[in-house]
């Protein structure tokens, strides 16, 4: 027996709604804690971070140049540059990389 699209509809739907419901109704007051604080300040990176990374790694046709576009961001990110120069950058040594005959 198969089940159902609607059934995984349903159970998506019921976690999604849990997931955004119980913060709500489970904590009523300020969170003093530091620790958690700082935990809950950097999920948002974290989370874009898990679902950015694997794209980076499977863009290309080569692992080669999307390590060497991965490393450019990397070092430029590190030297605080703004997001459009490191994206750019990024894109411009994965496609000159990608240029170059193989081997």
């Amino acid at each position: 027996m198969k089940p159902s699209v609607y059934a995984y509809i349903a159970v998506m739907a019921a976690v999604t709604y849990l997931i955004r419901l119980l913060p709500l109704t489970l904590i009523r007051r300020e969170i003093k804690n530091k620790f958690i604080r700082s935990f809950l300040y950097y999920v948002p990176f974290v989370t874009l971070s898990v679902m950015v990374f694997p794209a980076i790694l499977t863009a290309t046709s080569s692992k080669c140049a999307s390590a060497a576009g991965f490393a450019a961001a990397l070092i430029l990110a590190y030297c605080r540059r703004s997001l459009i120069t490191v994206a750019l950058c990024a894109s411009a040594v994965v496609f000159l990389i990608e240029l170059l005959p193989v081997i």
